[in-house]
């Protein structure tokens, strides 16, 4: 798959698949700008936005000609898939995203307004929760916009594996793409 004709890119998926490790990885092979859906919502104290300023600011967001964006933010996805040349879908086995987001519990991370942190208290067990039963709901909003916008590209990435051999072979790709005189 040649990831470089793509210039708006919405990576999408379960808590903990990887979606902000593998938009950062791929923002620097293919050097389209990355946004954090998380770091533009969240305010100070686990604040949210009122919708229609949520919308506005995604809407600004995707009115640019490139952009990587990664996450969910179920009831605003449609904007995206709207708007994307390609999604990209992590669709990781629960058990692997439940190990993750444990593992990155109290560490600074550069996909979070620097103002939150996650801890193990009443809002971590809720996201703890979507993200076992996202089989069950979000994962089928995904699906259903896939179908509704079934004329996109539309990538599963199921393995970490996977995940991993693919950004190589972009890797490898990229001067072919980015200098093609070379």
């Amino acid at each position: 798959m040649n990831i470089f004709r793509y210039n708006r890119i919405i990576i999408v998926g379960n808590n903990g698949s990887g979606k902000s490790y593998l938009s950062r990885e791929l923002s620097v092979i293919t050097s389209l700008p990355l946004v954090h859906l998380d770091i533009e919502f969240w305010g100070p104290n686990w604040e949210k936005p009122p919708k229609e300023e949520w919308i506005k600011k995604q809407t600004e967001l995707i009115s640019k000609e490139k952009w990587i964006i990664d996450g969910n933010h179920t009831d605003t996805m449609e904007l995206r898939f709207e708007k994307a040349d390609i999604i990209i879908f992590l669709d990781i086995n629960r058990f692997v995203c439940l190990d993750s987001v444990f593992k990155r519990l109290s560490k600074k991370r550069s996909d979070w307004p620097q103002y939150l942190e996650e801890k193990l208290d009443r809002g971590f067990f809720q996201l703890c929760k979507g993200l076992w039963s996202f089989p069950k709901t979000r994962k089928h909003t995904i699906l259903d916009l896939h179908k509704k916008y079934h004329y996109k590209p539309f990538l599963v990435i199921e393995s970490r594996r996977k995940m991993k051999k693919l950004l190589n072979q972009w890797r490898d790709e990229k001067d072919k793409y980015i200098n093609p005189a070379l």
